[in-house]
């Protein structure tokens, strides 16, 4: 087991300044595509910069798009938000609409998540008074004082009756019910 996650800065799931609270704020804050002319691993990322550039810089224009050709170079994407954090991608051989997913994933997360290591999962501003929650929270508390086993609690009414149970109690019924004709006619 490797310990060179002790070595990542530590922090909580959280959004930015309360994102999304009052109005929602982009978070990337420039784009810069480097990308080869010629080379055959640049095809996708000049299809994306003809075909779905000018409508992605259209729809994000608190993005700042810079495209920087290189020659003999594989593509690369490199993210910058608004926090400093800097994300580096490499677009070799992708496609056009793999290219259009992951600079979509670039523009809508909020820095680089992957150099946190988490404290915990899940963090709130105002924690619960009551505790968190557990499976026994809303439980009977007749079950503190009884008796177990006991067939009340141990029932299972949460599930509905599979076929194989109403089989199993039309076979009792039937049984029973024909050793009481059995019995009647004994009587009888």
């Amino acid at each position: 087991m490797s310990n060179s996650n002790l070595f990542l800065k530590s922090g909580f799931v959280r959004a930015p300044l309360q994102n999304g609270v009052g109005r929602y704020v982009c978070q990337l804050q420039r784009i810069v595509l480097k990308f080869c002319k010629s080379h055959g691993g640049s095809r996708g990322m000049r299809d994306f910069i003809e075909q779905d550039l000018v409508d992605f810089a259209r729809d994000n224009p608190s993005v700042v798009v810079y495209l920087k050709p290189r020659r003999h170079r594989s593509p690369v994407v490199v993210a910058e938000y608004l926090n400093g954090d800097r994300v580096w991608m490499s677009m070799q051989n992708k496609t056009q609409s793999e290219i259009t997913k992951w600079i979509e994933n670039m523009r809508t997360q909020q820095g680089d998540l992957s150099a946190v290591r988490l404290r915990k999962y899940q963090y709130t501003d105002h924690p619960s008074i009551q505790g968190p929650w557990t499976p026994f929270t809303f439980k009977n508390p007749e079950l503190n004082v009884a008796k177990l086993p006991n067939p009340k609690f141990g029932a299972n009414d949460r599930l509905p009756m599979s076929a194989t149970e109403q089989l199993r109690i039309m076979f009792e019924k039937q049984r029973i019910s024909k050793e009481e004709v059995k019995e009647e006619k004994k009587e009888e």
